[in-house]
């Protein structure tokens, strides 16, 4: 039986971040997080760009631009949407998970979904660093083994062909 995994590796690998500026104060820390994730995994800090979009439910058509233009290895998704008192949430939220998943089927690159769906502004803190970690570091550590496990995937998809 063969297990083909991916490395937490960055090194010589460059990274798109797709970040949101609705929900500022959380998406900050997400960025802050995935950029220090990605360097302490060895990407080179220019190898890391980032690209601010209005909000959660324009991130899908940023990314799939950005994964098309293949200067990136990966592209992680971040953003931070908080549940109010009108249906705006179900239909942003879902748009934006709806629109990355599209993305992701087609790309020639990882897209990573590190978009917070909450139902308060506390989850959503503590989803950006404090009691559930962060999951801007979580989609680093993902983008980065994803690359790894393509690679991996193309080489050995090659090979059997």
């Amino acid at each position: 039986m063969t297990i083909h995994h991916g490395r937490l590796d960055a090194r010589g690998k460059r990274f798109a971040i797709v970040a949101s500026r609705f929900n500022d104060f959380i998406v900050e820390s997400l960025e802050r997080a995935a950029k220090e994730t990605l360097v302490r995994l060895g990407a080179d800090d220019g190898a890391i760009e980032v690209f601010r979009v209005p909000g959660a439910f324009e991130i899908p058509a940023v990314a799939a631009r950005v994964a098309a233009s293949t200067r990136f290895d990966a592209v992680i998704c971040l953003g931070c949407v908080i549940r109010g008192a009108t249906p705006h949430f179900d239909y942003v939220a879902g748009e934006c998970a709806r629109g990355v998943a599209e993305v992701a089927r087609s790309s020639p690159v990882p897209i990573v979904f590190g978009v917070l769906t909450t139902e308060t502004i506390e989850q959503a803190i503590e989803r950006a660093g404090t009691k559930a970690g962060n999951k801007g570091a979580d989609a680093a550590f993902a983008a980065a083994e994803l690359v790894n496990l393509w690679a991996d995937l193309e080489r050995n998809l090659r090979d059997d062909g």
